[in-house]
């Protein structure tokens, strides 16, 4: 038997030899056709060969033997062959930097072509290189290339500069392209403008003092005026910059408003989110309350168009209208239709759409988002069903008014004995008991016939609490409690802790009838408990209990804080931030960027007060950024705009886990 499995083994050690052997081979023979191709006479016959290099370096093959053979194939018009062979070179330069050299001469020559594209291509080429080798080649076309007569070389040229600082600032510092780039600002061409503002934004987060980029009002002028006429990517840069830029005065900040505002109609998505960053970092400079609640209605179609795109765009959407509420809920009040969940929504679209539902529930449309839980709490979808009845707690919670209403709901969630529809229900019901105690204890028949339904630990939690707390009020509260005894040891601890508790209030209301209940409870707890939470409480109660019952009932049947719900389940601050990096992937991960890119520099964009205050400063006092608006006034204008909830306080408010919807 040990033979016959060493020879299997042989064999097949012998056979994956073999295989490596021909795959090899076949390498080795694809790539010998290769450079024979690349070298033939025929044009058509080396374009393909090119082609078949691209092709074969895409799929992750390593084809970088070929170096020399693709070089020998730029001197080509044709501009096809040349973009391919300008990609093989991008990809392979750092593992043969020495060969680069060797096609120099070639970027040199195209950067004199005729052809605008074939200039543009060679010195954007040069920039992604990204090898020191090269750089003292790259200056001359690349001073050429910023002066030239074409827009698009020009708009070309300013991005390979930003790439050119990250490798050698001090070339790029010394040979004063940085101050070619700021005179691009002032180019007739709105691309050209858009690309500097780029590449000057780039070099000032990657070095703040080096002052690269100074905004002052002529200038944002300009760039407004190049708004109408950018890509779309440039006119999210020139928004970006401008969402940055503090006006000297309310004036300015109303003017920038009204020429932003036309962006709210633009196609692309992420420009809208830029515009309405724009306006929301404006509204703190606006004094006109009038002119503040026109521009906030202007937001609202561009934001409810948005959720009619595709899901995944629906997502990165309803991800920074969530935040866009929490800062001003008076953006879409009177839009929560457009939220109800249709019936080909993907999950993660849904749960978004939930949560803002929710956000948006007052004493005026409660009933119609009350009717479209109760529909959302019949469906297949498990999870979905268990956040749509939390959805209808949290309104009986946030809506006293409601609370009726939701109690009835969840009561016909109950009749239908479907198990998780219960589960959840129980749990919901819990926390309305804590809103309102002593309101709606007529319900407690009914969630004692579901006893039979209740397997989850966080049910039976909930359930032993109700008992505890209205143990007065049921007859059969101790055969109940008895019931959950019988696989107390099972129990997770979290149902051992309140099952304790329950039998102790039982017993402080009827000491003669449940003394050897309680008894029992506390030394399973003590003596048979894997849990050293559940011991400890216990031994507390024992103790307790045993020294001065008087106490043990003042402080174990004390009146508890009713819950109370918040809104603004984001501190200000953060949510500042986040609103700062609105339509990024910040937004939709509700983390600033600090949190999960390494280098996470924020864009600085430097007034022309702020510039000389700063020269005007020692050198070790770092950098500064002088609003011409006082801090305070723009504190109080932000205040006003939209007062923000206070922020959770004490242990009377709801645990964002039980009852808001998952963010």
């Amino acid at each position: 038997m040990a033979m016959s499995s060493s020879v299997a083994n042989q064999l097949s050690n012998f056979g994956q030899k073999v295989r490596s052997h021909i795959v090899s081979a076949l390498r080795k023979g694809e790539n010998f056709e290769l450079r024979s191709e690349l070298n033939s006479e025929y044009r058509d016959r080396r374009k393909e060969a090119v082609k078949r290099v691209i092709a074969n370096m895409t799929v992750g093959k390593d084809v970088s033997g070929l170096f020399t053979d693709v070089l020998k194939n730029m001197h080509t018009d044709d501009l096809e062959i040349k973009k391919l062979i300008y990609l093989y070179l991008i990809n392979y330069a750092k593992t043969n930097p020495e060969l680069v050299i060797l096609a120099i001469n070639t970027f040199v020559k195209d950067t004199d072509d005729s052809n605008p594209l074939i200039r543009a291509l060679a010195i954007r080429t040069m920039g992604c290189l990204r090898v020191t080798e090269i750089i003292d080649y790259l200056c001359d076309p690349l001073r050429k290339c910023l002066q030239d007569e074409s827009p698009y070389v020009r708009k070309t040229a300013a991005i390979c500069v930003a790439k050119l600082y990250d490798v050698a600032p001090d070339v790029t510092v010394e040979n004063g392209f940085i101050e070619q780039v700021q005179e691009l600002l002032s180019d007739a061409n709105p691309m050209v403008i858009s690309n500097a503002v780029t590449a000057l934004v780039e070099i000032n987060d990657n070095s703040p003092n080096q002052d690269a980029f100074v905004l002052n009002p002529p200038l944002v002028n300009k760039l407004l005026a190049a708004l109408n006429e950018c890509t779309e990517w440039g006119q999210i840069t020139i928004l970006e910059t401008i969402s940055q830029y503090v006006p000297a005065s309310t004036r300015e900040a109303e003017s920038v408003c009204e020429r932003v505002v036309p962006r709210l109609q633009h196609i692309n998505g992420s420009v809208v989110l830029s515009a309405i960053k724009v306006l929301l970092k404006y509204f703190n400079f606006v004094d006109n309350p009038d002119m503040e609640t026109q521009l906030a209605r202007k937001m609202t179609p561009p934001l409810v168009t948005l959720l009619s795109s595709a899901p995944e765009v629906q997502y990165v959407a309803l991800r920074n209208i969530n935040l866009i509420l929490q800062k001003r809920p008076d953006i879409l009040n009177r839009e929560m239709r457009v939220f109800f969940c249709k019936y080909n929504d993907p999950l993660y679209v849904k749960y978004e759409k939930l949560a803002i539902m929710v956000r948006l529930c007052n004493d005026k449309n409660y009933d119609h988002l009350l009717a479209e839980l109760k529909e959302y709490a019949n469906e297949v979808d498990v999870d979905f069903v268990r956040k749509a009845i939390k959805a209808i707690g949290y309104c009986a919670i946030k809506i006293p008014s409601a609370s009726e209403k939701c109690i009835n709901i969840l009561l016909d969630l109950l009749a239908t004995r479907v198990n998780y529809v219960v589960q959840e229900t129980i749990v919901v019901i819990k926390d309305i008991f804590r809103r309102y105690p002593n309101h709606y204890e007529g319900v407690i028949p009914t969630l004692c016939k579901s006893l039979d339904s209740i397997d989850e630990p966080e049910t039976k939690a909930a359930f032993v609490w109700i008992i505890g707390e209205y143990a007065p009020r049921i007859e059969n509260a101790d055969e109940i409690l008895e019931a959950f005894m019988e696989n107390f040891k099972m129990e997770e601890p979290q149902v051992q802790l309140q099952l304790m508790t329950a039998v102790v209030k039982l017993f402080l209301h009827r000491p003669a009838e449940t003394q050897e209940l309680v008894l029992r409870v506390l030394k399973v707890c003590t003596e048979e408990c894997d849990s050293p939470d559940t011991r400890d409480r216990a031994y507390i109660y024992w103790r307790i209990l045993s020294t001065d019952p008087q106490a043990a009932k003042a402080i174990v049947l004390a009146d508890k804080p009713t819950i109370a719900v918040n809104d603004q389940n984001l501190p200000d601050n953060l949510l500042d931030e986040l609103l700062d990096e609105l339509g990024t992937l910040a937004s939709v991960y509700h983390k600033p960027s600090r949190m999960f890119v390494t280098h996470s520099a924020k864009t600085a964009v430097v007034s022309a007060s702020a510039l000389a205050s700063r020269r005007n400063k020692p050198s070790g006092s770092g950098s500064v950024t002088s609003p011409p608006l006082s801090p305070t006034a723009a504190s109080q204008r932000r205040t006003t705009a939209a007062a923000p909830s206070q922020p959770p306080s004490g242990p009377s408010e709801v645990d964002n886990e039980d009852l808001l919807i998952a963010l």
